[in-house]
Order: C-alpha cells, then sequence, then structure tokens
C-alpha cells in the first residue's frame, strides 16, 4: 500500500495526531484567506495503548479514533496522519535539474538504497524538490523521507478501523513547521528569526527550531506531563483518570500547588534548557530569539514566564487556532485550553490545501 509521505490530496482531510495519552482530531476550512475549525476532538487513550509515539494496541487506538470522530461530528472520511520524526530518516540529495517526476522517481528508488539502513522493500518512501542547490542551479535539492512500512502501515490500520482512510502519511516535524506559519505573525521576532518551538507532551518533547520558518534542527527527549500525572496518582492515591482530571480541572490539596506543581514546572524548564545546550552544541548557534512552548504542557499556568525568566529569552505559548473563526459545533473554551496540544494536528489539518 502506497500513501504519500508527503502527497497533495484532494479535500477534505482531517488531520489525526495520535500522541502517547490522546488521539487529536482537527478539520479545518478555508474561505477568503482565512481558516475556520469545523470539527475536533480530544479522546485519551488508554495507559500504554501508545508508547512513545509506537503504537502498540491498534485496535485501542481505533476505537479511541471512531470516538473521537463521532464526538467532532465530521463526517469526512479521510485523514492525514504522522510518524514520529525518531521514525523516520530524512536526507537532501542533489539530483539532476534536468529529471521530470518519473525519471526522478526512478532515481530516487536507486539512490535510496545508499542512504537507509533496512531493505528497500520494507520501506516506505516520499520525496519533495526544494529548489535548485545553492551555487549549483543544474542540480536539484531534493528531499527524501522514509520511514520502515510497519510504522506507516500499523497508524493506517488506526485510521481504517476508527472509520478513516489513511489520504497523506506526514512527519510530526514538517506537520509542526507546517502548523508554525499559523503562529508566526503572532511573534513580535523577524522572519528570520531563530525560533526554538519546544512541544512538550505526555511522554516525549520535541524542540524543532526553525529559521525562516523552515525546520534547521529537531531532537527529541523523553519527558511529558505524564511526570506530573504519575506523582499525582502517588501523592494523592488516584488513578490515572482521576488524576488526569483533577490535572485538568483542579479540586487537589492546597499543597498540590508548591510540592508537586513547582517541582515539575522548574524540571520542564531545565528540559527546555538542556534541548536548547544539544542544539547550541550540534550547530554554529549559541543564542535563539524565541522560545514557543506546544503541547498539553504548555498550558501549565506560569510556565512561559518561567521558562522566559530563566532562560533569558522571549517566550509564548502556542495557539495555532487564534486567528480563525469557529463552527458551531466549536465550544470555544474548551478550544483554547486544547489549542497549545493541537500544533500537530494543525498541521497535519492544513494538508487540506496544498
Amino acid at each position: 500500500m502506497t500513501v504519500a509521505l508527503f502527497g497533495s490530496s484532494e479535500p477534505p482531510l482531517i488531520g489525526v495526531d495520535i500522541s502517547s495519552t490522546a488521539v487529536k482530531l482537527l478539520q479545518l476550512s478555508q474561505s477568503g484567506g482565512r481558516y475556520r475549525v469545523e470539527h475536533y476532538a480530544v479522546e485519551p487513550l488508554p495507559p500504554n495503548a501508545v508508547v512513545e509515539k509506537n503504537i502498540v494496541e491498534v485496535e485501542a487506538v481505533g476505537e479511541a479514533i471512531k470516538r473521537a470522530l463521532a464526538r467532532s461530528g465530521s463526517k469526512v472520511k479521510h485523514a492525514a496522519a504522522a510518524v514520529a520524526g525518531s521514525a523516520v530518516i530524512t536526507k537532501l540529495i542533489p539530483m539532476p535539474g534536468n529529471l521530470d517526476e518519473d525519471e526522478l522517481e526512478a532515481q530516487i528508488q536507486l539512490e535510496a538504497a545508499n542512504y537507509i539502513p533496512y531493505p528497500i522493500e520494507e520501506v516506505s518512501l516520499d520525496f519533495e524538490v526544494l529548489g535548485p542547490v545553492p551555487n549549483n542551479p543544474e542540480m536539484a535539492q531534493v528531499l527524501l523521507a522514509a520511514s520502515r512500512s510497519e510504522n506507516v502501515e500499523v497508524r493506517s490500520s488506526a485510521l481504517e478501523l476508527g472509520g478513516l482512510a489513511a489520504r497523506v502519511m506526514d512527519v510530526e516535524a514538517f506537520a509542526m513547521e507546517n502548523a508554525f506559519r499559523l503562529i508566526a505573525d503572532q511573534l513580535s521576532v523577524q522572519k528570520d528569526a531563530i525560533v526554538a518551538l519546544v512541544d512538550v507532551g505526555a511522554t516525549m518533547t520535541t524542540l524543532n527550531v526553525l529559521r525562516n520558518q523552515r525546520s534547521i534542527y529537531t531532537r527529541e527527549q523523553v519527558f511529558g506531563g505524564k511526570q506530573l500525572t504519575d506523582e499525582v496518582m502517588r501523592r494523592y492515591g488516584l488513578s490515572y483518570e482521576e488524576a488526569g482530571l483533577a490535572k485538568r480541572q483542579g479540586g487537589l490539596p492546597e499543597s498540590y500547588g508548591i510540592e508537586v506543581l513547582e517541582p515539575f514546572k522548574e524540571a520542564m524548564v531545565q528540559q527546555v534548557s538542556r534541548l536548547l545546550q544539544f542544539f547550541y552544541a550540534g550547530s554554529e548557534f549559541n543564542r535563539v530569539d524565541q522560545v514557543v512552548l506546544a503541547g498539553g504542557c504548555a498550558s501549565i499556568d506560569g510556565i512561559a514566564e518561567m521558562v522566559e525568566e530563566q532562560l533569558g529569552v522571549p517566550t509564548a505559548v502556542a495557539n495555532p487556532l487564534a486567528d480563525m473563526s469557529l463552527g458551531s459545533r466549536v465550544q470555544p473554551h474548551a478550544l483554547a485550553n486544547d489549542a497549545p496540544a493541537l500544533m500537530i494536528a494543525a498541521g497535519l489539518a492544513l494538508r487540506s490545501f496544498d
């Protein structure tokens, strides 16, 4: 089965972000250059159905997608989903600029074997021509993306069980980059600024550094909001579901703020700082102009101020849906709470308009 890793799509598509603890669905429409949120839903996953972005229980994920789709009210049948960056190999390769699409595809199939450490028949491949090679206009820069077919197939199967057909299979980092244009105008930095987009999810934190709105560096590390949930469970004797609910809706003892939440916020600031140190060590840069926090943990009260104060870099919370109008079924308050966690879903939903 071939699923385009970048491929263009016939609208409409629903963006489906499968994270470690939830399935997030988002469907957008566009009129007069403005986007509108038509449908969205966030549906929790059972513990360990997805472990560090790998789908372990495909039926459980399929069921969650089905429930989310029903709750969202969307009637769309086609989806855009994404594989995690750690499951994808991307390479920039130079190719003769005068090849047509078919010749290029044949050439890429031959070349890919040199770049990919798996047997080529076990891999899903796609490519995108980015433009001429600097200082050599006769050659084109081609971005090759490859993922083991099983990574793509397990996501496609989960979508199918949920009542959707996978039309586009993207890469999470590219979906993030795609969504970044929705927040670029909210930032008070120049277009060519170096922006660190840090997505703090349930179990994984991903740094995506952008310059001129293009990704120049990505890195993942194991850290996320599940550590806070686990601590709440342990300290207050709650179940996983109760702890998650209490985190979002309150109702925990007064000591929670100082004894549990503050140490977690400190740990989160340290994680952001560490990721940036890795970036500085592995690149020519020694600063970023702006930090943008995304993911479920970005909604924690006061976290952006804390990062800004301790790192000395202007810090904002991502809201990719801030400038959009809302469909009649969408509840503004719920959407505002979930918005920072919808960056990948938003980047995927935008694929409708490619």
